[in-house]
């Protein structure tokens, strides 16, 4: 069986040192790199996210704005291999606009992605950042993620936590050899963003390799009040979930340089 999924799968993904084939026009192939958790036909909405993205910074971009915030709804399954992103401009304004960026795949919406994008300016006089820094990568282990999870994107990256890290709290970094787009133009903004989501799996309540519970998330929703840089995400995880079928998990966001964000998804948790 497995055989048969792998070159079934062959048959539809790309293949190289990158999360995404460029098409052109609007369209990509996602490749092994971008293969999910939950089930194996599907993208991890991770890279997925990184994509939009890509997509939403590159619309009709303005040196004088920057993505402040960006909202992800996952409307299904999001299929593996060739899909297409479509962008438009929801409200145009001279100090806020409000973008729009829709993943298809199969004639279906997969993620509808919305971003606010904000008109930059020199706030150093008053700038203050509340949220505490992290130990830096460097201070914690190699963590062996790929045998808790299964699926390609894990097996893409390399997370680091120290023995501070338990099911429901706790932090870790994660960097990635592989570019976002075979282009290699993608910034550290939408490269970063694209491992944002690992935050469900980082501090799960109930291991994925008992194989009793599930707890994919329905949203993504990003929140960043520095634009960040660098290679290493760094993920400061609280999971909590509630007694009608309903979890949250809730990150502060880093990179090398300290605290850039926070991001919060809402789970739906089931039994098999």
């Amino acid at each position: 069986m497995t055989h048969q999924l792998n070159e079934e799968l062959e048959k539809v993904l790309a293949d190289g040192d990158f999360y995404f084939e460029s098409l052109g026009e609007g369209r990509f192939r996602s490749s092994w790199h971008s293969q999910g958790a939950w089930n194996p036909h599907e993208q991890h909405m991770g890279p997925a996210s990184g994509i939009l993205a890509y997509a939403l910074e590159n619309f009709e971009p303005r040196e004088d704005m920057r993505i402040a915030r960006i909202s992800y709804e996952i409307h299904g399954l999001i299929h593996a291999g060739e899909f297409e992103i479509t962008t438009r401009m929801v409200r145009p304004g001279r100090t806020i606009e409000l973008i729009e960026a829709e993943m298809t795949a199969k004639g279906r919406t997969s993620i509808v992605a919305r971003a606010w994008r904000v008109i930059t300016a020199d706030t150093n006089e008053v700038a203050g950042i509340e949220d505490r820094s992290i130990p830096g990568p460097e201070t914690c282990a190699v963590q062996a993620i790929s045998e808790q999870w299964p699926g390609g994107y894990i097996k893409s990256i390399e997370m680091r936590a120290n023995e501070q890290l338990r099911p429901g709290r706790g932090f870790a970094w994660l960097r990635t050899p592989y570019a976002l787009v075979d282009t290699n133009d993608a910034s550290d903004m939408s490269s970063l963003v694209g491992m944002i989501d690992t935050a469900n799996g980082v501090v799960p309540r109930v291991n994925p390799s008992e194989g009793t519970w599930i707890y994919p998330n329905v949203d993504l929703q990003i929140y960043m009040y520095r634009r960040p840089v660098g290679k290493w995400l760094g993920l400061e995880v609280q999971q909590s979930f509630g007694t009608d079928g309903i979890g949250l998990t809730s990150t502060v966001l880093h990179d090398a340089t300290g605290p850039f964000g926070r991001a919060e998804q809402i789970l739906t948790v089931r039994s098999r």
